[in-house]
């Protein structure tokens, strides 16, 4: 795949087919773009109408031309596509860009073109760009293979459109704007090659330092977060998502699938992934020219330098009212600008210097914000002025902000009075905005991105204790009720199943007669709460199917007999099981934790206030699963709720490292069970004493049962791959544990890093490592099991467990190889470890459809020559020092 994604951005040789002489034909702006640019390989025009185009020959079909051909670009009828992939697969031609359109969009006739394109290209091996879409540009081998009206400046961003218009609008944008791109892609309608791909190969691609995407809809969730989750920590994405709409919050069974609106869980996916999320086209291309322009800020704080009060004060209420600093400035940065400004400058942030200031004046104002460690970027605005000329303002602030380690943002306000200094600042490559508050919100855009991927990628605590759920009787339990042909479970049901992944439950007693109530109450002590019942009923207090507090023997009987009638009364062909009677517990704190099947993203948990106003307040958090003890805490830390939770005032804060836990808990029911489509416990009732569920509602999926082959398919993140897990004994007869790597071993791999001598350092590096630190680290322990797998070896000393070796492999993102690496604490070498663990790796290879393990070795890294021969690896030299090794598996 990566080859063919070469090719087709990357063509040494190309066919336009359908090109054309005809002006204002799709063909003919194709074909003029390729000619017309200093694009340097071979093009092949195909057109049985012509001899030539442009005087250069022009073929009647593909198979007629007689060298090579890497792209095939087809702008033909729609009726036409089918067999000219067909043609292209004889030429053997493996990627293909088709610009026509007609095909699914216009009916059941076009969708049976579209299926047999599609099937065409799979019998071939080709890959397909499209259909209906604009092209694509490369400017750094300055090809223009679309039919849009100029080609882009050079730079280093990506933009990757469902849009063919937004990609043209953005293009005349840009360069009038002085913004450059490596390539803008239309996608079309995404027959084969579709987002994950292409993050994939522009992650990877040399010319691109940062990806933008205009998203309509999405076909592959988990290919999309893979790939967005392997690149965004180096190469910022960025993502317009059009479609925010209440389609996602459809009727739903419970309060979680009203809460858990699909735009919203769009949301908590980018956030995990590590992207940025725009609202709108001008933020876009806002962020577009500041990532494309300037350095990324490190942190919040934003230092304003005006010459008008007003603007410097709404752009402070818009950093502060959007999670901004407004920083302090030191008293060396005060004493200096007292020296050169205004005596009545404003001697504080925003560092009003009046509108006499000079452009010297402003340069010497920027040049002290930047070099202030309390501040993290800086914004300079511009009112036209009779005593201020723009051009010279921006002459000085680009002067000193050349080799700038910060951001500096530019707000030019007016229009034919600061034009001059516009251009200047494009050229010198500061990005300028209107207003304010736009250069505000690119800022602390930027500053999120950063934000959320530290916070990805923190230390991981471990659970507090041990966690066995008992998986096998939750199996048993949702399979009866299957086999009832029933798909709600009761309330009682429902907190069997939560207690048996240790989530703490007030579990009651159901009963279906008034002496059966009393004899039940009397056992839990007075008071009680009384329930209706039923698989039937969710939401039990809208039909006064709940009695709180119930004291005594004769309240019980009234109660029994009222919840009955109205549960019979507004649900007369319901299943009433009876009513269930549980101890009455009062706690303060009333909280909703959920979970929902996402059309997209599959199963998201939802976390935040409870209680029956639940849906008037929304305050909620949404991830998506696997949790681990730090995602559990950022999903609480994203409610307002969450700062009643740590104590608020006279109220004692609850132990938040249970919560987590309990959250954590939770996650696994969900990933363990596709048949659940919604839980909704509400309330969930906490102090600081502890917590328990008070109500449970469980809906399972009708459409959906479990493949114990491929138990987590339904969800977009694999989680811990626990069938890796296994015993081996090694020569001196020590028991090791091998098991996948989890965020959670940071720790036991810097103590790794303490046992490693130099030599073994250097041997696995290719160097030495003066550091290890967290960032480092983190690198090593968080990763994607889908992409990537490293095996440790653990074994346990004097009541502390230590990793005492790891094998990694990591694939590329289509499985076609996979680099193999190893290191072994140097006292447990030369043991039969290395061999037990490559051995081991090379099985996990083969379970995963990985085609090629490769691997780069020291030629002083005898013992690794050594273990790679004896597993059959070839090899050659690569380098004057190292070799290479390669197994096809």
């Amino acid at each position: 795949m990566k080859r063919q994604l070469q090719k087709l951005f990357y063509p040494k040789s190309l066919a336009v087919v359908g090109a054309s002489r005809r002006q204002g034909s799709v063909g003919f702006a194709i074909i003029n773009n390729i000619l017309d640019s200093s694009y340097s390989g071979e093009v092949y025009p195909i057109n049985p109408k012509y001899r030539t185009i442009d005087e250069v020959r022009c073929f009647k079909k593909v198979g007629d031309v007689p060298g090579n051909i890497d792209l095939a670009i087809i702008a033909t009828p729609a009726a036409t596509v089918p067999d000219l992939i067909l043609e292209c697969g004889k030429k053997k031609i493996e990627s293909v860009v088709i610009i026509s359109a007609g095909f699914k969009e216009v009916g059941r006739k076009g969708k049976l073109m579209y299926d047999q394109i599609l099937k065409n290209a799979r019998k071939n091996g080709i890959r397909i760009v499209g259909p209906n879409c604009l092209g694509f540009l490369n400017t750094s081998i300055d090809l223009n293979a679309s039919f849009a009206s100029r080609m882009a400046l050079k730079g280093n961003v990506a933009f990757l459109s469902q849009s063919g218009a937004l990609c043209t609008s953005i293009l005349d944008w840009s360069v009038t704007q002085n913004v450059g791109f490596s390539h803008l892609v239309s996608i079309g309608s995404t027959i084969d090659i579709d987002f994950h791909d292409l993050i994939d190969f522009f992650g990877a691609d040399p010319h691109t330092a940062c990806i933008l995407i205009y998203m309509e809809s999405l076909n592959n969730a988990r290919a999309f977060m893979s790939a967005a989750r392997a690149y965004a920590r180096s190469k910022p994405i960025i993502v317009l998502k059009a479609g925010r709409s209440s389609e996602g919050a459809r009727a739903a069974l419970s309060h979680t699938g009203s809460l858990a609106g699909n735009d919203l869980v769009f949301d908590a996916a980018f956030r995990r992934a590590g992207i940025i999320r725009v609202d709108t086209i001008a933020q876009l291309f806002h962020l577009a020219q500041a990532l494309a322009m300037q350095t990324l800020p490190k942190g919040n704080r934003l230092a304003i330098v005006t010459n008008a009060g007003g603007p410097g004060i709404l752009a402070t209420d818009y950093l502060m009212e959007h999670g901004g600093q407004l920083p302090k400035l030191s008293e060396e940065v005060v004493s200096h600008l007292n020296k050169v400004l205004s005596h009545s400058w404003s001697k504080k942030n925003p560092i009003d210097i009046l509108g006499d200031a000079t452009a010297k004046q402003y340069g010497l104002a920027v040049a002290s914000c930047l070099a202030d460690n309390a501040i993290d970027g800086v914004l300079v605005i511009l009112t036209p002025q009779d005593v201020t000329d723009a051009r010279d303002v921006a002459e000085q602030v680009s002067a000193v902000c050349k080799g700038a380690r910060k951001p500096v943002l530019a707000c030019w306000m007016g229009e034919e009075d600061v034009q001059a200094g516009r251009e200047v600042l494009e050229v010198n490559r500061i990005p300028n905005f209107r207003f304010p508050e736009r250069a505000v919100d690119v800022f602390l855009k930027i500053y999120s991105y950063f934000k959320n991927i530290e916070l990805l990628y923190e230390f991981t605590p471990a659970i507090p204790q041990a966690f066995y759920p008992e998986r096998e009787k939750a199996a048993t339990m949702i399979n009866d009720v299957l086999k009832k042909g029933r798909y709600r479970l009761n309330e009682r049901e429902g907190k069997l199943l939560l207690s048996l992944y240790g989530i703490p439950v007030n579990l009651g007693e159901i009963v279906s007669s008034e002496k059966e109530a009393v004899i039940a109450a009397k056992k839990m002590g007075f008071p009680v709460v009384m329930k209706i019942a039923s698989p039937d009923i969710g939401h039990k207090t809208d039909i006064g199917g709940v009695r709180l507090n119930v004291q005594t023997e004769v309240a019980v009987k009234v109660a029994f007999n009222e919840i009955m009638a109205s549960a019979r009364k507004h649900y007369p062909d319901a299943n009433l099981e009876g009513i269930l009677i549980e101890r009455m517990i009062n706690k303060p704190t009333e909280l909703l934790i959920g979970a929902n099947k996402d059309p997209f993203f599959g199963p998201v948990i939802l976390f935040g206030m409870g209680g029956i106003a639940v849906e008037v307040f929304k305050d909620r958090s949404i991830g998506l699963p696997p949790m681990n003890m730090a995602l559990a805490r950022r999903l609480m830390e994203g409610t307002k709720i969450f700062e009643l939770l740590k104590g608020y005032r006279n109220m004692p804060g609850i132990n938040l490292e249970e919560l987590q836990f309990i959250i954590y808990k939770f996650s696994y029911l969900v990933m363990d069970f596709p048949e659940i489509k919604e839980i909704d416990i509400n309330p969930f009732v906490i102090d600081h004493e502890g917590g328990a569920v008070l109500d449970a509602n469980i809906v399972l999926d009708q459409a959906i049962t479990a493949d114990p082959k491929h138990p987590y398919q339904h969800l977009v993140i694999s989680p811990y791959p626990s069938q890796y897990e296994k015993d081996v004994v090694l020569k001196n007869g020590h028991k090791i544990r091998l098991r996948p790597i989890r965020p959670e071993d940071e720790p036991m791999e810097a103590e790794l890093f303490e046992r490693l001598s130099r030599e073994t350092i250097y041997f696995r590096f290719f160097g030495y490592i003066n550091e290890v630190n967290h960032s480092m680290l983190s690198r090593f322990t968080h990763i994607d099991y889908d992409r990537e797998m490293a095996i440790i070896a653990e074994v346990k000393d004097r009541n502390k467990y230590k990793i005492i070796g790891v094998v990694r492999l990591i694939a590329e993102a289509w499985n076609e190889s996979a680099e193999y690496a190893i290191v072994i604490a140097d006292s447990w070498q030369r043991l039969g470890l290395g061999n037990i663990m490559t051995e081991y790796i090379i099985e996990i290879a083969r379970s995963r459809g990985i085609q090629k393990i490769e691997a780069d070795v020291l030629e002083s890294n005898e013992g690794m020559i050594h273990l790679l021969r004896k597993y059959e690896f070839d090899f050659r030299k690569s380098e004057a020092s190292e070799y290479h090794f390669e197994k096809n598996l």
